[in-house]
C-alpha cells in the first residue's frame, strides 16, 4: 500500500495546488454482512480524469454511486466541493443531510449509466431539456439551446426529434451523456457505459468521452474494463481489489510497469 501511496504523489502532482473537487475520508459501505469498501481514502482533483478498474464486487461502481447520493455510506465522509455531502450542520453539529441539501449538491454532478435511463415518451431534446428546467428552473428556450449545443458535440445534431428507441445503443449512450452535460456539472461520472453495447458500437461511445476528456475543464471518474481507452484518457489509473485501494498511479505505473500479482491477474484476462 505505501508503494501505491508514493505512485500516486508521483502521478498527480499537477493537481495538488488546487484544492480535491471530491474527498472520500475513510469510507465504508457494507450490504448486510457484505463490506463492500472497507475505509476509502481518495482524493479526484478538478480537471482530473481517474478510471477506476478491477473485478467485479471490488467497490468500483459503489463509489461512484455514493458520490451521486444513489447509495449512503456506512461510515466515513465524502466531501463534495469543499461540503460534506451525506451530512449537513445544525446547530453546531453534524446531522443526517435532508433531501434539499443532497439535491442542491447533486445538481453540480453528472453521471452517465450503463443502460441510458432516457425517458422512452420524449424526443431527444426533450430528454435533455427537461432537468434544466424541473431541476435549475431554467428557462425553456435557454435549456432548448444548451441542449442543442451538447447533442450537436456527441454527434446527434440531426436526431433532435427521434425517440429513443429509433437509436442505436451507441446512440442512446451518446444522448444520456449530452443530457449529463447539459447540466454543468462540476464532475462527470461514467458507470462502464460500454458495457452494454454491441462490440461495434464501443468505438464511436468511447469516442465522445475522448473528445469531453481533452477539454480538460472538468473531472471525470470512470468505472472501466476498457483498458486501452483508460491508459489513453486517464490521468491516473486506480485498481480496486477486495473493498481496498491495491494499486494506483499513472495510467502507464499500473497498467505497464506494476508488480503487484492480483493486478496482474487482474489484467491477464485482457491481454488475451
Amino acid at each position: 500500500m505505501v508503494e501505491a501511496i508514493n505512485k500516486i504523489n508521483r502521478s498527480d502532482m499537477k493537481y495538488q495546488t488546487t484544492k480535491p473537487i471530491v474527498e472520500y475520508k475513510n469510507v465504508q459501505k457494507s450490504y448486510g454482512d457484505v463490506e463492500v469498501l472497507k475505509g476509502l481514502n481518495l482524493s479526484i482533483y478538478p480537471g482530473e480524469k481517474v478510471a477506476l478498474i478491477g473485478p467485479s464486487g471490488s467497490g468500483k461502481t459503489t463509489i461512484i454511486r455514493m458520490l451521486m447520493t444513489l447509495e449512503q455510506p456506512t461510515a466515513g465522509e465524502i466531501i463534495f466541493d469543499g461540503k460534506n455531502l451525506w451530512h449537513m450542520e445544525r446547530k453546531g453539529k453534524l446531522v443526517p443531510a435532508n433531501e434539499k441539501h443532497l439535491r442542491e449538491l447533486r445538481g453540480d454532478i453528472g453521471m452517465v449509466f450503463q443502460h441510458f435511463n432516457l425517458f422512452p415518451h420524449m424526443t431527444i431534446l426533450q430528454n435533455c431539456m427537461t432537468a434544466p428546467i424541473q431541476v435549475q428552473k431554467e428557462d425553456k428556450e435557454s435549456a432548448r439551446k444548451r441542449s442543442i449545443e451538447m447533442l450537436e458535440k456527441v454527434g446527434l445534431g440531426d436526431k433532435l426529434d427521434s425517440y429513443p428507441n429509433q437509436l442505436s445503443g451507441g446512440q442512446k449512450q451518446r444522448v444520456a451523456m449530452a443530457r449529463a452535460l447539459v447540466m454543468r456539472p462540476k464532475i462527470m461520472l461514467f458507470d462502464e457505459v460500454t458495457s452494454a453495447l454491441d462490440p461495434e458500437l464501443v468505438g464511436e461511445v468511447l469516442e465522445v468521452i475522448r473528445d469531453i476528456a481533452e477539454e480538460g475543464d472538468m473531472a471525470m471518474v470512470l468505472v472501466t474494463h476498457e483498458m486501452d481507452f483508460a491508459l489513453d484518457v486517464a490521468d491516473r489509473v486506480i485498481f480496486l481489489d477486495n473493498g481496498v485501494i491495491a494499486e494506483q498511479g499513472s495510467p502507464k505505473e499500473v497498467l505497464e510497469e506494476s508488480n503487484n500479482e492480483r493486478l496482474q491477474q487482474f489484467l491477464h484476462r485482457f491481454r488475451n
